[in-house]
C-alpha cells in the first residue's frame, strides 16, 4: 500500500491497476485509512459505504487477476454527493427534512458506474437540499476550503470537491443546478464538468430544480472528467489525443469578467494570456441577452424549487437553516403566469445566445466572481450570506440558463477558475478543448 496513490488521478489509478502495480482492495483500504485519520473527514463524508466498497474492490481484484477488467476505471474508488440514492444506505440531501430516508435502489448513474467496476467509497456532505452555491450547512456539516480552512468550500457539492482536494477520493460525483459542480471545483483547484440538462440520467437523484439539475464529476484532470462522463452514462470516453488550441476561437464574455473581484479576475486574465500564447484566438464582447436571462433567475429557480419541496418544508420549517428556508419560500411570490412567461422568454434568449456564439469554440469567463467567503461571517451576517451566495453563482448560472455544457479548470491562482461554456450536448468537443487548455495552463 502507498499513500502516493491518494494523490493520483482516476486515469493513473486505472492504469496502475491494469499494470498490476495497484491492488484494488489495498487501494480502498488506503483511502479508508486516510479518511479515518483525517481531521476534516466528518465535515467531508456524511457516511461511508465500507462493506460495499470492499466487496466491489474484491470483485475488481479478481477481474484484474483473471485479465477480465471491464475498462480503465475498473477498481477505482470514488465518492458520491448525498443526493444520489444508494440502496440500503441513507440519502438525505444535506437536510434534516430527509433524515432517515433510505432508498431501496441505487441511482441510475451509480448503477452505471458500478457496472463499469467503480467502487463506492461513501456519501459526501452538501448544501441543504442543494440550494446554495456556498457549501455552508449548519444543519449537517460545512466542508472547509482546501486553501482556507476558515472559509466555505463552495456548494452545493461541497463534500464532493473536498473529498478530492484533501486526498480522500480521486473523484467526487456531484450535481449542478446553478453552479454546484463548478463553484466548489474552482474554489478547491479542481476540474469540474457541468453536463447539459437532459444528457445524464437523474433517475434516483434527489431533485432541486429538475428543469436545470445536472450530474457531473469533480476531479483532478480533464481526462478524469471524460472518463467519469462515460462511466456515468455507461458509454465510451472521448479520445483526447491530439487536442490543440491552434486555431481555436474563444469568446471572452465581458459581462462575466467585469463583475469579478480582483483575485478571480487576475487568475482568469493570466489564464487567457497562456491560452493565447498557445494559439487560441480571443475575441471580447458584451452580450446583453446574458443580463436579460440572469434577471429571470429568481422566478425560474425558486418557483420550481418551492413547488418541489413545499409540502416537506411547510410541515417542518423549523428543521431548516433559515437562509435556505427563505430562499425556498421566496418561490411563493411568483404566479404560474409569471413562471410560464419566464420560460418562454428564456427559450427565446437561449436561441439568441447560441446564434451569437455559434462561431466560437467556447464562451469563456471567470468561474466565480468572488473568493470563498468566511464561515463565521456567513453564519452571523445574513445580508453578507445573501450577497455572497448570489455573487458566487452569478457566472456559473449563465451556463444553466443557456442550457450549455460547461467545464471549469484551475487557473493556477488558488481558488480561481476559468470556465468554458460549450454548445448543448457537445461535451466531447468541450472536453477536447479542455484537454488542450489544461496543457497550456500547466
Amino acid at each position: 500500500m502507498s499513500t502516493a496513490w491518494l494523490k493520483m488521478s482516476v486515469g493513473d489509478l486505472g492504469r496502475g491497476i491494469g499494470a498490476g502495480e495497484i491492488d484494488p482492495v489495498e487501494l480502498v483500504v488506503t483511502y479508508y485509512d486516510a479518511i479515518r485519520t483525517h481531521p476534516f473527514a466528518d465535515r467531508i463524508y456524511a457516511r461511508l459505504t465500507e462493506k460495499r466498497a470492499l466487496a466491489e474492490a474484491e470483485a475488481a481484484r479478481a477481474r484484474a487477476k483473471a485479465g477480465l477488467r471491464l475498462g480503465l476505471v475498473d477498481g477505482v474508488p470514488i465518492s458520491w454527493k448525498d443526493l444520489f440514492d444508494t440502496a440500503g444506505v441513507a440519502t438525505e440531501s444535506g437536510s434534516a427534512l430527509l433524515k432517515g430516508r433510505v432508498p431501496t435502489e441505487d441511482a441510475q448513474v451509480l448503477k452505471n458506474a458500478t457496472a463499469q467496476g467503480m467502487v463506492c467509497l461513501g456519501k459526501t456532505h452538501m448544501s441543504e437540499l442543494a440550494f446554495s452555491g456556498l457549501g455552508l450547512n449548519p444543519i449537517t456539516a460545512t466542508s472547509p476550503c482546501v486553501n482556507d480552512h476558515d472559509a466555505v468550500s463552495g456548494g452545493s457539492s461541497s463534500g464532493a470537491a473536498t473529498s478530492v482536494a484533501f486526498d480522500l477520493a480521486p473523484c467526487g460525483i456531484g450535481s449542478d443546478t446553478g453552479g454546484s459542480v463548478r463553484i466548489p471545483s474552482a474554489w478547491n483547484d479542481l476540474v469540474g464538468l457541468k453536463t447539459t440538462s437532459g444528457r445524464v440520467s437523474l433517475k434516483g437523484v434527489v431533485p432541486l430544480v429538475k428543469s436545470f439539475d445536472t450530474v457531473g464529476p469533480l476531479c483532478r484532470t480533464v481526462e478524469d472528467a471524460a472518463l467519469m462522463l462515460a462511466a456515468l452514462e455507461g458509454g465510451t470516453p472521448v479520445d483526447l489525443k491530439g487536442a490543440t488550441l491552434k486555431g481555436t476561437r474563444l469568446l471572452v464574455l465581458e459581462d462575466g469578467v467585469e463583475p469579478a473581484r480582483n483575485e478571480p479576475r487576475a487568475g482568469f486574465e493570466s489564464a487567457i494570456g497562456r491560452l493565447m500564447d498557445n494559439g487560441a484566438q480571443i475575441t471580447r464582447a458584451h452580450l446583453p441577452v446574458v443580463e436579460e436571462a440572469l434577471a429571470l433567475s429568481g422566478v425560474l429557480f425558486t418557483t420550481e424549487a418551492y413547488a418541489t419541496w413545499q409540502d416537506e418544508i411547510e410541515a417542518q420549517p423549523g428543521l431548516m437553516f433559515p437562509e435556505i428556508l427563505e430562499r425556498f419560500q421566496s418561490g411563493k411570490r411568483f404566479t404560474g403566469v409569471e413562471f410560464v412567461r419566464a420560460w418562454q422568454a428564456l427559450e427565446r434568449m437561449r436561441a439568441e445566445f447560441h446564434a451569437q456564439t455559434a462561431g466560437f469554440d467556447a464562451v469563456v469567463l471567470p468561474t466565480s466572481t468572488i473568493m470563498p467567503p468566511n464561515v463565521e461571517r456567513l453564519l452571523t451576517d445574513s445580508a453578507y450570506y445573501v450577497e455572497e451566495n448570489l455573487w458566487a453563482l452569478r457566472n456559473t448560472r449563465i451556463g444553466n440558463l443557456m442550457g450549455s455544457s460547461g467545464l471549469t479548470l484551475p487557473t493556477g491562482l488558488p481558488s480561481t477558475g476559468i470556465m468554458f461554456l460549450g454548445e448543448p450536448m457537445a461535451e466531447e468537443r468541450l472536453l477536447r478543448l479542455g484537454a488542450a487548455a489544461e496543457e497550456a495552463l500547466g
